[in-house]
């Protein structure tokens, strides 16, 4: 399961990279959080068209499946950095010190392996669609209103990379921690309790208030 996580960081090279990368992260996010946010402009124009003039947004669906790529892949490297991707924790909850650090080598070094195989998929999905000859660069497109596919498409490898980033990161970090057996190291999701959950939303409630009272 997905749960709650901190990560630490310190003056090392390790965290100074891990500072860095989540700043593209979080542009990313946002991106994704504004095309979520656009979806429901084009909801709204399209059934207030439909009903007031009769017309509805041209190309609504085609306008929908450029946006969705950018909401499913924007997002990810941003949500790997924070521990918020689905996963089981039976097993892992379970472990500690080296065990701990060796199984999350593991998991990673699979995602990294399995995110490098579909960044060459993907590229190669958006190079089949991109033409500098052809009209607007494209190959392909939208079914309705003649969108240019190849923007969509480029999305998934450009996100893929930045998680492939964010992976190395915390590769390198689990692998510092097995190393120095290390309870916490910087650069990598520490799964929080229930109990240091609500001390740092007790904080985080404080530090809004005192702000208010400035």
């Amino acid at each position: 399961m997905a749960g709650n996580s901190a990560v630490r960081e310190d003056d090392s090279l390790l965290s100074r990279l891990d500072r860095k990368l989540l700043k593209l992260e979080t542009i990313l996010a946002l991106i994704s959080g504004l095309a979520v946010f656009s979806l429901m402009i084009f909801a709204v124009v399209s059934v207030t068209g439909r009903n007031a003039i009769n017309q509805p947004l041209p190309g609504y669906v085609d306008w929908i499946e450029q946006v969705l790529p950018v909401i499913a892949f924007m997002g990810v490297a941003y949500t790997q950095r924070h521990g918020g991707h689905i996963r089981m924790d039976i097993v892992i909850g379970l472990l500690k010190g080296r065990a701990l650090w060796l199984a999350e080598i593991i998991t990673v070094l699979a995602m990294l392996i399995l995110m490098i195989f579909l960044v060459w998929g993907s590229w190669a999905h958006f190079d089949r669609s991109f033409d500098f000859a052809a009209p607007m660069w494209s190959r392909d497109s939208s079914i309705d209103i003649g969108i240019p596919l190849w923007p969509a498409k480029l999305l998934a490898p450009v996100a893929f990379t930045v998680l492939c980033l964010r992976l190395v990161l915390q590769l390198w970090g689990y692998t510092r921690a097995f190393i120095t057996n290390d309870p916490a190291p910087v650069a990598v999701p520490l799964i929080q309790s229930a109990a240091e959950q609500a001390q740092e939303e007790a904080l985080h409630v404080s530090d809004l208030n005192t702000g208010k009272g400035q």
